[in-house]
């Protein structure tokens, strides 16, 4: 982090996170480094109180691009008011789109894309009248504030993307897949167990793929096995893998260390060759059945959670039932869906036409989604009875809310144990698994 001598009369400024956790790292990045300089820095406030507001877009699909126009206009509008004194956007929708953006939303102060933001302090400084005056020595980038609750940290190992997929706008946003060093991510590691982080969420647009840009082949595994030697890391979770040329050895350091979580986040999208074909994803039926069944051998008791899409150009009623039944089979512990939407840029909105219509989409996406609420209540009750080692994310109602290692923050479900067991959060227990719904478990330390 660089470091400064006292700095008077800063502003204070609001951030505010759209989109997913490499955009919420990102985020705690900057506020680090807005906060060495001193100023004062809040995260995703009800009720923004800073003169300065920070806005990270998302500009991956359609419904995010307009939350993010939608909070940039909301925000605007606010700074018209009087109620804010400063707005500056930031992240992938103004990296995709930053010529239109500032044509339609002049009262924005600055853009900035997705690699320099950095470049946003130099802006306010300026702004504040400090120039160059200000006397900072450049240290430890990685440090940052957390926005998450102190015991959990998402890290991000790479940016970018060199797969192709013909839906996919995040290589034109992002560029080509960028491995930080492995020394860099281990010494961050170090640094937030120092403050207090015990579970590490892995990210990366593409996990799989770490290091093959620095020497050509994949390190995933042994940076998640050097992960897992440092003292203190309690859990270690794997998100977003890509199915073809998987690392077989990251399954091997996943079943020999107790710390590394049974837990894959891994995207297929579709399972019709003719699917798979037309998306571009060099992957087959075959092979992802096979890919499936290896995993679970490998690793008895994995959790796996996938990203599956429906409606995509040229999909046929049979297409969509060869994905039921695959849905059927796999029994995802956790799964999410959508349904297509055309991305400017992309292969498929170049070269297909976007044929199925929006209510057959939807129609599809429903009863995908059924069918996978089915599957997900049998998985949650076969765990009545089972003792699970969980850690407490805060509290609700009559409720402490913790997790198993089988589930990430946010997106999967959670255990609930009574408040009147007293527990504390951030802190591990053993409980015993009294009853489950859809997505929720129920359970008590009384074991």
């Amino acid at each position: 982090m660089t470091h400064c001598l006292s700095m008077n009369n800063k502003s204070t400024i609001d951030f505010i996170t759209l989109g997913c956790s490499k955009n919420l790292v990102d985020s705690e990045r900057l506020m680090g480094l807005f906060e060495s300089h001193g100023y004062q820095v809040t995260h995703d406030s009800d009720n923004p109180q800073g003169e300065i507001v920070v806005i990270n877009t998302c500009g991956f699909i359609e419904d995010a691009k307009q939350e993010s126009i939608d909070t940039i206009l909301e925000f605007a509008q606010a700074k018209t008011e009087g109620k804010i004194k400063k707005l500056f956007v930031m992240g992938c929708l103004s990296e995709r789109y930053l010529a239109d953006l500032e044509a339609e939303i002049p009262e924005v102060d600055g853009w900035y894309g997705k690699f320099n933001y950095v470049d946003l302090l130099n802006h306010l400084e300026t702004l504040d009248g400090l120039g160059n005056q200000a006397s900072c020595t450049s240290g430890r980038s990685w440090e940052r504030v957390l926005t998450t609750p102190r015991h959990y940290a998402y890290l991000k190992i790479s940016e970018g993307c060199d797969r192709h997929c013909a839906y996919c706008a995040i290589p034109i946003i992002t560029g080509k897949h960028q491995s930080r060093p492995m020394d860099e991510i281990l010494q961050e590691v170090r640094y937030l167990v120092s403050q207090g982080v015990k579970e590490f969420q892995v990210i990366a647009q593409e996990l799989t793929y770490y290091g093959v840009d620095l020497d050509g082949k994949q390190h995933i595994a042994d940076l998640i096995e050097q992960m897992a030697n440092i003292e203190g890391v309690e859990w270690i979770r794997l998100h977003y893998a890509y199915p073809a040329h998987f690392p077989w050895d990251l399954l091997k350091v996943m079943r020999e260390n107790q710390n590394v979580c049974n837990y894959l986040d891994i995207a297929l999208q579709h399972i019709s060759d003719s699917m798979l074909s037309r998306m571009q994803r060099h992957f087959t039926k075959a092979e992802t059945y096979e890919l499936i069944q290896k995993m679970r051998e490998e690793v008895p008791g994995i959790h796996l959670r996938t990203t599956l899409m429906v409606g995509f150009p040229g999909e046929t009623d049979e297409d969509f039932q060869e994905l039921l039944d695959f849905t059927r089979w796999a029994r995802f512990e956790r799964m999410g869906a959508f349904a297509y939407s055309e991305e400017d840029g992309t292969y498929s909105a170049k070269h297909y036409k976007d044929d199925v219509p929006q209510e057959v989409k939807q129609q599809r996406l429903d009863r995908l989604m059924r069918l996978q609420q089915h599957i997900s209540a049998e998985i949650e009750a076969a765990k009545i009875g089972q003792i699970l080692k969980v850690i407490i994310d805060r509290t609700e109602g009559e409720w402490f809310v913790g997790r198993s290692e089988f589930c990430s923050p946010e997106v999967d479900p959670e255990v609930l144990i009574p408040i009147s067991e007293q527990l504390t959060i951030g802190q591990f227990y053993d409980v015993k698994v009294t009853d489950a719904e859809e997505f929720d478990l129920y359970a008590t330390t009384t074991l």
